[in-house]
């Protein structure tokens, strides 16, 4: 029986355990030095193969009217469909979880795990290099998602190391409100120097959760002022956070030890305790 249907395939959440920017390049395109890590904060997608075609989308779980981020859905979809050839197309449903404006890599998630499900719902059988070279033309956090590993990422982002992380708990919160990454990129004010760290560097450290910091942060700050508002709330619970990706997410280490009053948070913000993921639970689809 030929396979017709892929349901309730995840699109993991991702977060910057740190983020350097060590330079520019003459295109405009930052250097970076950073550690992505999936967390178990999901997107969930299905799939149901169809003739003719056509690339359709809905949203499901309450989530609304499909947003910019994840219109890279269906670009993706339409991508897989102009590298092959294929003649076949897809209904996809999404139920939208991770937040969007956030830092966390929700829309390049979804648009990995699109690629790899439609892969077999397609029986097109490309290796990953393939999947790969689709995926960066998409956006640049995408072959992360299709690695399948936690990763130390340099160049723009395409530049990926497998790394070992061990288990943890993280509180992740999330204001109302969103910072614009292109603005924080054109900032004047953005550090683009930063010093160029090793993997033996972090390995090395007290604590690979608080090594480093995020350039971006100072000037996301001053683009929206809830990061440091909920900068200044973690500190209160006495914890230690940072700003994940281009905002405005945050995180901070946090075990069951640590006792946090969510109650005094601001209205509309969301807060989740979230583990992180040894591997994409979809890297046995890489094959």
């Amino acid at each position: 029986m030929s396979l017709r249907q892929l349901l309730d395939v995840p699109a993991p959440a991702k977060l910057n355990l740190f983020l350097h920017i060590t330079g520019r390049r003459a295109d405009g395109y930052h250097l970076l030095q950073s550690v992505f890590m999936l967390i178990d904060w999901c997107d969930t997608l299905q799939f149901e193969r169809r003739a003719g075609g056509v690339i359709s989308r809905e949203d499901i779980g309450g989530s609304g009217p499909a947003l910019p981020e994840q219109d890279l859905v269906v670009r993706a979809a339409q991508a897989l469909q102009q590298a092959t050839g294929c003649e076949w197309g897809a209904h996809i449903a999404l139920d939208k979880q991770i937040p969007q404006e956030a830092g966390m890599g929700g829309g390049s998630s979804d648009a990995a795990s699109c690629l790899l499900a439609l892969n077999r719902l397609w029986g097109l059988k490309l290796p990953l290099e393939q999947l790969m070279q689709i995926g960066l033309q998409l956006g640049a956090d995408v072959p992360f998602f299709l690695g399948g590993d936690n990763a130390w990422v340099e160049g723009v982002g395409e530049q990926l190391t497998p790394i070992a992380l061990p288990a943890a708990e993280f509180l992740v919160l999330k204001p109302p409100t969103g910072a614009s990454t292109p603005k924080i990129f054109q900032s004047p004010a953005l550090k683009r120097d930063s010093s160029c760290s090793t993997i033996e560097d972090f390995v090395a450290s007290a604590s690979v959760f608080n090594y480093g910091h995020n350039d971006l942060q100072p000037v996301a700050i001053d683009l929206c002022p809830d990061i440091k508002i909920g900068l200044d709330w973690l500190k209160s619970q006495n914890l230690s956070g940072r700003m994940t990706g281009s905002g405005s997410a945050l995180f901070a280490p946090a075990s069951q030890a640590n006792v946090v009053n969510i109650t005094t948070l601001p209205a509309n913000w969301i807060a989740r305790s979230c583990k992180n993921l040894f591997e994409h639970p979809l890297k046995q689809w890489r094959k």
